[in-house]
């Protein structure tokens, strides 16, 4: 991550008047460029420059969406879509200016099916949103990222979560999207069928593009049973290799288990003091099992038994409802309760993924990199699938720890990708680590590039995302 990535673009000044009073013509008060809206739409959850768009448009459908595709692709302007302005990686900035499009009025759920487990939303609904509404038909949609975040930015950044290891990401569950692209048409990725074999899978194409090769206008995806019964579990250990090491025998083991997330010691002592926890401070895993009162009870004996092999003799685990949701409570607050730690630092919030059998190879390598350059720096993950996020809290108004932590984040980066890992497991590429995806994938960011260049010969699809196009 480097704030020399996050450069401007070229505007095409004319072209953005141009649109501007078209949509104020066929949008009405719809479209806002107020600098407030404008603000709000630009805004990021990290350290990285706010890069405003000209203008907000609040679609309120399909055609909206349409309407302002076209215009901006007559005039050759940019195009951001914006669901919760909750990604990490400056993907909602604007560095050419342009036009923001929010979701957050097509939030409707157009059809549930539940013989056949699916369900078609439109992109503004948010997943919290969306499992209240499914509660009375027995039946929920697993990915769970920690924030509220929209289902189309979960989608364009092929979000995942707590629940990935059981549940897989949005690539595993996303069946189809419609989408609008560069000539304003909107086009369907797929049938509802669980598999086909017919032509490009389209959706995955889209599933994880940032917006940068259209905007999507409705998502169908997977949906799974709630279980019979649900229980959760915490245990400390001595060190953090330790936890790892109980972390990888249980996949190889393959229980199971639907959340498995570790904790470091400085992590733990951050949620004790924000969250009213009394936890040891040490490396700690939260454990969750689905099923039945019969599996979930030998899930849970299973891995009491391999946590004891690796030093821990304090497994607890409850099947109550409460308790669980004060567990997972704690865990979604991680983020404030890290800022709470030196509430007058910034916070960097980044992210890398290697094989399982990496896992305690690189966060023992992570927290001795950290404890060297003298950083506040929690590290929570989502251990069972070699994700772990960092969380570094630095002194944004100062140019030398600015640069510490940027030489630290790509260390990290380049540790993982030593270990045949990625630069993120789930945070996207957006602006931040937009010099990382070269070094992991090399010649194939040229293919990247030909494919945007095809959809999108304009580049007006979130351009400064992914990649350079020059």
């Amino acid at each position: 991550m480097a704030l020399k990535d996050v450069i401007s673009g070229t505007r095409n000044e004319a072209g953005i008047a141009n649109v501007l009073k078209v949509l104020a013509q066929q949008l009405g008060d719809k479209l806002q460029t107020g600098q407030s809206f404008r603000e709000q739409h630009a805004h990021t959850t990290t350290y990285l420059t706010t890069q405003l768009p000209d203008g907000v448009v609040f679609v309120e459908n399909a055609d909206d969406v349409k309407t302002v595709v076209k215009a901006c692709a007559e005039h050759k302007v940019p195009v951001i879509p914006f669901g919760t302005g909750s990604s990490l990686e400056g993907q909602v900035n604007a560095p050419s200016g342009g036009i923001s499009i929010d979701f957050t009025r097509m939030n409707r759920i157009i059809k549930v099916n539940a013989e056949d487990l699916d369900v078609t939303v439109e992109p503004g609904v948010t997943r919290e949103q969306l499992n209240t509404y499914l509660r009375d038909t027995g039946l929920f949609f697993p990915i769970d990222p920690g924030a509220s975040a929209s289902i189309g930015g979960m989608a364009s950044t092929r979000a995942s979560g707590t629940n990935a290891v059981r549940y897989g990401t949005m690539k595993d569950n996303v069946l189809s999207v419609t989408a609008v692209t560069a000539n304003g048409e909107e086009i369907r990725t797929a049938r509802r069928a669980r598999k086909s074999s017919a032509g490009y899978d389209l959706t995955r194409l889209f599933v994880g593009a940032e917006g940068t090769l259209g905007v999507l206008t409705s998502v169908t995806l997977r949906l799974q049973g709630i279980p019979e019964k649900i229980s959760g579990g915490v245990c400390s250990f001595d060190s953090i290799k330790a936890a790892c090491d109980a972390v990888i025998m249980t996949i190889q083991m393959g229980i199971p288990v639907a959340r498995i997330e570790l904790l470091d010691e400085v992590q733990i002592r951050a949620c004790n003091a924000y969250s009213g926890l009394s936890y040891e401070e040490k490396p700690t895993l939260f454990l969750e099992f689905h099923g039945t009162e019969e599996t979930t009870a030998l899930q849970s004996q299973q891995f009491a038994e391999i946590a004891a092999e690796f030093g821990s003799a304090d497994f607890k685990w409850t099947g109550d409802a409460q308790e669980r949701a004060k567990l997972w409570k704690a865990r979604h607050d991680a983020y404030w309760a890290c800022r709470a730690l030196a509430p007058q630092l910034d916070a960097l919030s980044t992210d890398v993924c290697v094989p399982i059998s990496r896992l305690a190879d690189c966060v023992v390598e992570t927290q001795k990199d950290i404890a060297e350059n003298g950083f506040l720096a929690p590290i929570v993950g989502h251990a069972g699938d070699g994700n772990f996020h960092v969380l570094v809290l630095f002194d944004g108004k100062d140019a030398d720890s600015i640069t510490k932590t940027e030489a630290f984040v790509a260390r990290l980066n380049r540790r993982a990708l030593s270990m045949d890992g990625t630069c993120t497991g789930e945070h996207g590429i957006g602006q931040g680590k937009l010099s990382f995806l070269q070094e992991e994938l090399g010649d194939a960011v040229d293919l990247m590039r030909a494919i945007k260049s095809s959809l999108d010969p304009d580049n007006i699809f979130n351009p400064g995302k992914l990649f350079r196009m020059s």
